[in-house]
């Protein structure tokens, strides 16, 4: 582990959470290992190396995964009520570790530290959300046309859930699919992001801890850390029956043609460009409020991060000058220091893709409303701090039908009635999050409405960001269409089994067919 000009407690955080020198990127429970390649770890918040994780082998995985499939012949077994007490247990081990897993978070990513104990309070979340669900994974019961049969239908668990992770909800994401996998009896095995290593091996550290109080076999919660060609691994084994990933629209693509070639099923949380529509009827400050916290909350970087603005030309003007007001009052810097709104990006990477944005935007014929740009000197040494920019733009700019991980927001006009709005909304590709800002019940209505927004989320009178676990997240058509999280999320985790009971001393058969002998 590196030594850390530590302001904000990170040193003693990596202490509690089990962090040590070099951590072996491979884990099965209380067994570490890993011979592959050295992933260093730096901080966006001040370039300083955090710690270097071993990366996995093609060794290391199957060693893992080995582990995996011997634990779940045995974790199947216990009783989901039981399982729902280990998840619960875990939930408990986050609270005492809310504060430490929060700072770390913060550091390795880059968002605020509110957002960064947010992300660990949402863990806590689900873990509540899967023990209360650990009693309710309920089948149907079907009259049958034959008489003296009763059919039924049960689920069961799947097996090895394998999760791939992204670095802008390093820990959050993870224990959505693992608290549900567990109470639906699977085994997971996770790749986090490469960009947030640490965040992962604390998380492991946490949940082995509370297998190992339990004798529960190694396997059930595994990590592999690598790049890219783990992922390639884990996608094409057929001892994955399903691959949740959390990614861009591109690396999504790969991984539902992977899956879908050997069968396997495939949960996809893909790419965003959210819009919220501000109709004549609506309270301009809550507006204010939803957009700039959606527009500028992790620095632009989450999935639900609001891209467009969609205003009604009546109070576009009213609109623009309150936005780019509360702009100026805006604080960039460090994210663990709680005076400031926005962090930095996650790396360099990241900086140029915002800077290309912007260019692209303006030679399209965008006009700045809030100007953009890198920011350097004193606290800004790691090169990846921007300005959050508003670029006033038109609906067939190309550059808005893309995604940008990044504080840009850009801002649209539209005239007549919300049909209009729905319809530019919809005018993209992705179909995560939307919101409607309007105090018109016909309007709220319409947005929800077959005929309104075309997302798996849509919100009237809050902003495109944050989700509640007790509703199913996810988005359609480039978003790749799955749901994780609450509602009946779950049954994604199990395979469906239909049962027909006969308790009669004959043999009819259905559809009234006869086959006498």
């Amino acid at each position: 582990m590196a030594t850390l000009t530590d302001n904000f407690g990170i040193q003693e955080a990596l202490r509690q959470l089990g962090v040590k020198e070099i951590n072996d990127g491979t884990s099965t429970g209380t067994e570490t290992f890993a011979n592959g390649e050295i992933i260093e770890s730096y901080s966006p918040v001040d370039g300083q190396l955090i710690a270097k994780v071993k990366a996995s082998s093609k060794e290391d995985y199957e060693r893992a995964m080995q582990k995996a499939t011997e634990a779940f012949k045995t974790f199947r077994l216990m009783p989901a009520p039981q399982r729902g007490e280990i998840v619960r247990q875990f939930g408990e081990k986050l609270r005492t570790h809310k504060e430490a897993l929060g700072k770390l978070v913060s550091y390795e990513m880059g968002k605020s530290l509110q957002e960064g104990y947010g992300e660990v309070q949402e863990m806590i979340d689900i873990c509540d959300f899967a023990v209360g669900l650990s009693r309710q994974l309920y089948g149907l019961t079907m009259h049958s046309e034959r008489p003296g049969h009763r059919m039924y239908e049960q689920y069961h668990p799947l097996g090895v859930v394998g999760i791939i992770s992204a670095f802008n909800f390093p820990v959050a994401v993870w224990s959505w699919n693992t608290a549900l996998a567990m109470v639906c009896g699977d085994v997971c095995i996770w790749k986090p992001s490469e960009k947030t290593p640490i965040c992962g091996i604390a998380c492991q550290n946490i949940l082995a801890e509370v297998l190992k109080e339990n004798n529960l076999p190694e396997g059930i919660s595994c990590l592999i850390n690598g790049d890219y060609k783990i992922g390639e691994l884990m996608t094409a084994d057929t001892r994955v029956p399903l691959v949740s990933a959390t990614g861009s629209t591109r690396m999504g693509k790969i991984v539902a043609q992977a899956v879908a070639g050997r069968l396997g099923k495939s949960l996809l949380e893909l790419g965003g460009n959210n819009a919220i529509i501000v109709t004549p009827d609506a309270d301009i400050k809550m507006t204010v409020i939803g957009a700039v916290f959606g527009a500028v909350g992790t620095a632009g970087q989450r999935c639900t991060s609001t891209r467009r603005l969609i205003i009604h030309e009546s109070i576009y003007d009213k609109v623009k000058d309150a936005i780019v007001s509360a702009y100026k009052q805006l604080r960039i810097g460090n994210p663990l220091d709680q005076n400031n709104h926005v962090g930095p990006l996650i790396d360099k990477d990241a900086v140029r893709m915002y800077s290309e944005s912007l260019d692209k935007a303006i030679a399209e014929g965008g006009k700045y409303l809030v100007e953009g740009g890198v920011l350097s000197g004193e606290g800004f040494e790691s090169g990846c701090y921007v300005k959050p920019a508003i670029v006033e733009v038109s609906e067939q700019y190309d550059i808005v039908k893309h995604e940008t991980f990044a504080p840009i927001l850009y801002l649209l006009k539209y005239s007549g009635e919300v049909d209009n709005a729905i319809e530019i909304q919809n005018g993209v590709a992705q179909g995560l999050s939307s919101a409607i800002m309007t105090n018109n019940l016909r309007e709220a209505e319409k947005f929800l409405s077959v005929a309104g927004s075309d997302c798996g989320i849509a919100n009237v009178n809050i902003g495109t960001s944050g989700a509640e676990i007790g509703g199913a997240f996810g988005g359609e058509k480039e978003t790749g269409g799955g749901r994780e999280s609450g509602s009946d999320a779950w049954k994604i985790y199990m395979r469906r089994q239909t049962n027909t009971i006969n308790y009669t001393t004959s043999l009819p058969l259905a559809q009234g067919i006869k086959f006498d002998l």
